[in-house]
């Protein structure tokens, strides 16, 4: 079904066709989670005034390449016979896409780690990070863009197979996450705890991309990495913002208790 295949519309104003779009849109946006949060911490990286510009190109990017690879779906299909033989082993074009991927995200954001280790054992106040340049960003981003945009068609294809459900799917996807995108940056940078936490969660992605590349699920298909991954991540969220609540309160009786034995 293309584009302007009547059919294709008349399949999103049923009532199931609404009912995938809302499924598709919401999976769209929980498979973006990694993407807006390695858009946010690459942007960290630069200066303040072109934090928001990083990020708009960046999710726009993501925006074309998912809608690209829409129109090429034939061709994404194709992407999952192997290429490569390696033993038994078939190794496809996605797996290839995956793997390299995968080991890209792992080993920039172990760096960035390291990088974030150094700088608060040899800064006080653990503020000032490496600073890069706009055009290293983008590329930065746009490689991981294009990861997370197979991963995310692939999803798409497997779901539904009319393509004005995944496009709209898609397009609103990224909208919700243009418009949260400052807020998720803000606290992501705001508190370093959390930042870290963003951090071992991407290093987590990385890993779980290059064994989807290996075929683990496939070989074991009642294991689901990514949404392990996912669970510990909200887990460990939520602990950490009741850390964040507590420390705040804590904060807050310090500051009254010291106001009412100034005014005492």
């Amino acid at each position: 079904m293309g584009l302007l295949d009547p059919v294709a519309w008349a399949g999103l104003f049923s009532v199931e066709g609404i009912v995938m779009l809302l499924s598709l849109s919401v999976l769209e946006i929980v498979l973006g989670i990694d993407n807006i949060i390695f858009i946010s911490i690459v942007a960290g990286k630069l200066p303040r005034s072109s934090q928001k510009r990083a990020r708009m190109v960046g999710l726009s990017l993501a925006l074309i390449f998912r809608v690209m690879l829409l129109s090429v779906i034939s061709w994404i299909a194709g992407l999952k016979e192997p290429l490569v033989n390696i033993g038994s082993f078939g190794a496809s074009g996605r797996d290839l896409i995956l793997f390299a991927g995968g080991l890209f995200l792992t080993v920039k954001t172990i760096m960035e780690i390291v990088e974030k280790i150094r700088h608060d054992e040899s800064s006080p106040d653990g503020s000032g990070a490496t600073t890069i340049g706009f055009s290293k960003a983008i590329v930065q981003i746009v490689l991981l863009d294009i990861v997370f945009s197979f991963d995310s068609i692939l999803t798409a294809v497997a779901i539904s197979s009319n393509l004005v459900i995944m496009v709209l799917a898609v397009v609103i996807a990224i909208l919700i996450m243009i418009a949260f995108a400052g807020v998720v940056s803000d606290f992501i940078n705001k508190y370093q705890t959390i930042k870290m936490l963003a951090l071992v969660f991407l290093v987590a992605i990385g890993l779980v991309l290059i064994f989807e590349s290996l075929h683990f699920e496939q070989n074991y298909p009642n294991v689901h990495l990514k949404n392990y991954v996912y669970v510990a991540m909200a887990f460990s969220l939520a602990v950490e913002s009741l850390n964040l609540l507590r420390t705040r309160s804590a904060a807050r009786r310090t500051r009254e208790a010291n106001k009412a034995q100034n005014n005492s």
